[in-house]
């Protein structure tokens, strides 16, 4: 039986132990740093779709995993290892010839989030508290043909505001696209108009389109409540998970870049963004060049245009992707649509200029302007070019980018301005106009007045679009509207300009351009302008 100053005694020694445990413990942890969180397992092929790995399937090795910044690739038993925080998103990088698995809103699912106390709270709901890291995390795939000619579907800025605007990106543009060929469809950022409680409804009406859907994230995408910019892509990672990440499909490697920095420039004033990367991004970026062969081609996807970002950012980027033969880059943001050849004037030194393209957006103008027949705003951009998307076709490392106005036949490719009537004694005073909405400083252009005169070349002209200002000036003039003014007009850097003939012989004439592209395909445009005699009338009729 112990007594109570036994009890006492073992009570004094068992404090003593238990403090030189705790003493022990803290020069331990000074001596040797709390060990790094790994997190691992396998990438396999589920052979049963069930997104298990079960017994008997086959791990798969070679392929690319990532943490956000390193990535390493599985051994021969099919297994990685990556270093993990509290806040990371494991993620596999899509190979040729596999695919991952897509949720019901078609949305790929090649990641996994850990956050194990979830997002702070925000207006829209981040990601909830994952808990503890899972002994395993695995990644399914699934083998596919991937043929090295495909095609894939650009759309930027949908940028709706409300569930009505949902329903305009709708009609407008996925309807027309339901039955596509395309190999999978990307979203180039501001898939919102900040109202991020509207991505369930969007995401599920391109998913009609029954193909795989990727996204780029906006500076409309963002937790505008956030305190930095880590904590700003919170709803955007939820959704659509890693806002930095790549794969590969066919012959091409896709780079997605979050190109949005969400920052405060003033101290105790009011969050805004800048077109930036930070150092994260980039120790991923040159890791995951690092992996692709030179012969291959990268296509880099963002949402502010590359000449947009920062200085020390962009010249950065450059440096890593200037020297590769095969590399081109596509951004919206702009709500224009225009190819840029950056060279040496914006800090390039590659040996050819950059090909980056601002990619027309689905909203056009933010869904302004007087509404068609069919109620939906005509949402003509400032440059004179109708909204709509681009259609991307790769064949090896080659490709061409082709514009699609939305509601419009494929080939509606130029708007011609030109006068309905003209004397013959002022024809070769007047300037005809053609805005070619896909076209660049590398398109020919040219013009024929009557189907047996010569052709004569146009030439490139950047200023406002007549077409746009003179339907800018007639809505303005209503007093009373029921829907969102234009914005001003801006310049269009693909206009050309050429007199007409002179002293044409009075009637009606055909007015034809034609267009050659940078790849050598050519498109028509056409129309009838009638000529006066000296005196101003027009020939009447035998």
């Amino acid at each position: 039986m112990i007594t109570k100053q036994g009890h006492t005694i073992r009570k004094l020694l068992g404090t003593i132990a238990s403090t030189l445990a705790i003493a022990v413990g803290v020069a331990e942890a000074r001596l040797a740093p709390d060990k790094p969180t790994f997190a691992a397992d396998v990438v396999y092929h589920d052979m049963n779709g069930n997104q298990s790995f079960d017994a008997g399937e086959r791990r798969v090795s070679g392929i690319r995993v990532s943490n956000g910044r390193e990535i390493v690739r599985t051994d021969g038993e099919g297994r990685y290892r990556l270093p993990i925080g509290e806040d990371t998103i494991l993620f596999v990088i899509k190979p040729r010839g596999w695919r991952t698995p897509v949720s019901e809103d078609q949305l790929p699912q090649f990641y996994y989030i850990h956050k194990p106390n979830g997002s702070p709270a925000l207006r829209y709901a981040g990601v909830a508290p994952t808990g503890p890291l899972p002994d395993s995390v695995d990644f399914p795939l699934y083998p596919q043909t991937e043929p090295d000619t495909f095609k894939a579907i650009l759309f930027a800025d949908p940028q709706p505001t409300d569930q009505r605007d949902v329903d305009y990106v709708a009609h407008d543009v996925v309807e027309e696209l339901i039955g596509t060929d395309a190999s999978f469809g990307m979203t180039l950022g501001d898939i919102m108009n900040s109202d991020l409680s509207l991505f369930g409804s969007q995401n599920r009406t391109i998913a009609l389109l029954g193909i795989p859907w990727y996204n780029v994230i906006g500076n409309h995408d963002l937790n505008y409540d956030a305190k930095n910019d880590q904590h700003s892509d919170e709803t955007f990672e939820r959704v659509f998970g890693p806002s930095c990440y790549s794969f590969d499909y066919g012959t091409v490697h896709f780079l997605v870049v979050d190109d949005v920095e969400w920052y405060f420039p003033h101290e105790g004033g009011e969050g805004t963004y800048r077109g930036g990367l930070g150092e994260r991004q980039f120790e991923f970026i040159r890791n995951d060049l690092a992996m692709i062969p030179e012969e291959q081609l990268v296509v880099v996807l963002m949402h502010i245009q590359v000449n947009r970002v920062w200085d020390g950012d962009r010249q950065k980027l450059f440096r890593l992707i200037e020297q590769r033969p095969f590399c081109m880059s596509i951004s919206g943001h702009a709500h224009r649509h225009e190819h840029l050849f950056i060279a040496q004037d914006d800090g390039w030194r590659g040996p050819e200029p950059h090909h980056h393209v601002v990619n027309v957006t689905v909203s056009g103008c933010w869904w302004k302007g007087g509404p068609d027949e069919r109620g939906i705003p005509h949402a003509q951009m400032t440059d004179g070019t109708p909204n709509g998307y681009s259609i991307i076709n790769f064949d090896g490392h080659e490709y061409t980018l082709d514009y699609k106005a939305a509601g419009r036949p494929a080939d509606y490719q130029v708007a011609i301005h030109a006068p309905e009537v003209v004397s013959a004694a002022k024809a070769g005073e007047t300037d005809v106009f053609v805005n070619v909405f896909n076209g660049s400083e590398r398109s020919r252009v040219e013009l024929q007045f009557g189907e047996h005169d010569a052709w004569t070349a146009m030439e490139r002209s950047v200023r406002v679009d007549p077409g746009y200002k003179a339907l800018y000036d007639a809505e303005m003039s209503i007093k009373e509207k029921f829907w969102k003014e234009l914005p001003e007009p801006g310049d269009s850097i693909h206009l050309w300009r050429a007199k007409l003939p002179s002293n044409p012989k009075p009637g009606t004439h055909l007015l034809t351009v034609r267009t050659t592209d940078m790849h050598g395909r050519t498109y028509v445009g056409r129309r009838i302008i009638r000529v006066s005699g000296p005196d101003g009338i027009e020939p009447k009729p035998e």
